[in-house]
C-alpha cells in the first residue's frame, strides 16, 4: 500500500527519543508499505531511510493552522495514490480529517502520549481544550496507534474508541538481542579511560533531552536529592550525565561524584559501558524511550513508577527496579543493589521492543481491516 505521513516538527537527524521513535518507525514500516513523509523544512531529507521525505511544512508555529497545506497534501495523496494517511500526534487532526473526507484515505492517528493529560500534568491551563480536540481527532480516525497499553485503554474508555481500531505501537530498539560480553567490556574500559574512573567505582548514567521540562526536573531530582543521599552511603560511584540542552549552570556547579558531559554522538558506548541507568522522571506521559534503550543494551536500571510506564517488569528479569515517585531513599538503596546485579534481559523483551516486530504488527493491522 502507499501511505502518506505528516510529521509536524523536525526529527532528522534523530537525537531525542521522540525523534527516534518517528525515524525508526518509518524506517521499518516502509519495509512493508511505501511511505511518503511530509515534514518541516528543517529536516535533513537525506537521512530518511527507506522512505521519501518532503520538506514542505514551514518551521513557523503558524504551520499548525495554515489551511493551504490541505491543497499540498491533497495533491501528494492523489499523485501517490495513497490509501492511508498517518498523522503523528493529534495536532494536525483538522487537516487529517479534511483529507480523509476529500481524498477517501483511511486516517491513522499515531499518538505518542495522551497529550491532554500530559499537559495537565505540566499544569497548563488549556489542557482540557486540547483534550477535547484530541478526543475529536481520535474519534474520526479509522485506526489509532498508542505507545503504551495504558494509553490505549485510557483512550478506549475516555474517548469512546472501538477496541478493534486501536493498537499498541510501542517505542522500540534496533537490536534484537543483548550486546556480547566483549563489546560490553570494551565499552566499559573506554569509559573508564575517557573519564578517569577507577575499576572499583560503579558507573551510573542519566541521559535525555533537557529542553523538555520533565527531563530537566528529573536532572534536578538527581543532583539535589539523590546524589546527596548516595554521598551518605559510602558507595563508590560516578554519575555521567549526557544529553542535549543541559543548562549551563550544571556545567559550572560542582557536584561530588557527578560528571556533566553534554551531548554525545556515541551513546551506544555509554549504554554498553555503564553499570546502572537512572530514570528519576516523575512528570510527563508515555513511555520513556531512554529507559527502553538502556534495558535493550542489557543495562541494569532504577526508575520511578511514573518513569516506567509501558514496560512490563516480567520481561526484564530483575534488570529494572521501580520505586514510588519521590521516594528518593528507596531509589538510592535500589541503585546500590542494582550496581551488583548480574542477569540478562529476557529474549521476550526483544520480541516486544524490536522495531522490526513492532512495524510488522502495525503494517499487518491496517492491511486486514
Amino acid at each position: 500500500m502507499n501511505v502518506v505521513a505528516i510529521v509536524s516538527y523536525p526529527f532528522l537527524p534523530a537525537r531525542s527519543g521522540g525523534q527516534k521513535l518517528i525515524s525508526h518507525f518509518y524506517k521499518y514500516f516502509s519495509k512493508y508499505h511505501q511511505v511518503t513523509c511530509v515534514s518541516t523544512r528543517e529536516n535533513d531529507s537525506g537521512l530518511a531511510d527507506g522512505y521519501v521525505l518532503l520538506n514542505i511544512l514551514s518551521d513557523s508555529a503558524l504551520r499548525y493552522i495554515n489551511p493551504f497545506y490541505f491543497f499540498h497534501l491533497r495533491r501528494i495523496i492523489r499523485d501517490k495514490k495513497a490509501s492511508h494517511l498517518i498523522i503523528e500526534h493529534p495536532y494536525y487532526g483538522w487537516l487529517g480529517i479534511l483529507l480523509k473526507k476529500f481524498c477517501s484515505v483511511r486516517l491513522i492517528v499515531h499518538s505518542h502520549n495522551i497529550e491532554g493529560e500530559r499537559w495537565r500534568s505540566l499544569r497548563k491551563w488549556w489542557w482540557r481544550i486540547l483534550w477535547i480536540y484530541e478526543r475529536y481527532t481520535h474519534r474520526h480516525a479509522d485506526f489509532n496507534f498508542f505507545v503504551t497499553d495504558s494509553d490505549k485503554t485510557y483512550a478506549i474508555r475516555q474517548f469512546g474508541l472501538k477496541a478493534d481500531q486501536c493498537l499498541t505501537v510501542t517505542y522500540g530498539i534496533e537490536i534484537s538481542s543483548p550486546p556480547q560480553l566483549p563489546d560490553l567490556m570494551s565499552a566499559k574500559d573506554c569509559l573508564r579511560r575517557a573519564h578517569s574512573i577507577p575499576a572499583s567505582v560503579s558507573i551510573l548514567l542519566f541521559n535525555g533531552a533537557f529542553r523538555y521540562g520533565p527531563n530537566l526536573e528529573a536532572l534536578e531530582n538527581l543532583l539535589y536529592r539523590l546524589n546527596p543521599l548516595l554521598q551518605q552511603n559510602g558507595f563508590a560511584y560516578r554519575i555521567l550525565i549526557c544529553g542535549m540542552n543541559i543548562p549551563e549552570k550544571f556545567f559550572s556547579e560542582s557536584f561530588p561524584g557527578v560528571q556533566v558531559i553534554g551531548f554525545i554522538d556515541n551513546l551506544e558506548t555509554y549504554l554498553n559501558g555503564c553499570d546502572v541507568f537512572l530514570n528519576p522522571v516523575v512528570l510527563g506521559g508515555g513511555i520513556k524511550t531512554k529507559l527502553v534503550e538502556a534495558l535493550g543494551h542489557n543495562l541494569n536500571a532504577v526508575s520511578t513508577e511514573s518513569g516506567s510506564t509501558g514496560i512490563d517488569l516480567s520481561l526484564c528479569n530483575g534488570k529494572l527496579v521501580v520505586c514510588p515517585d519521590h521516594d528518593w531513599n528507596s531509589f538510592t538503596e535500589s541503585i546500590i543493589r542494582q550496581a551488583g546485579m548480574q542477569a540478562d534481559i529476557k529474549p521476550a523483551f526483544y520480541d516486544h521492543f524490536y522495531w522490526g516486530n513492532i512495524a510488522r504488527k502495525a503494517a499487518e493491522f491496517i492491511e486486514v481491516r
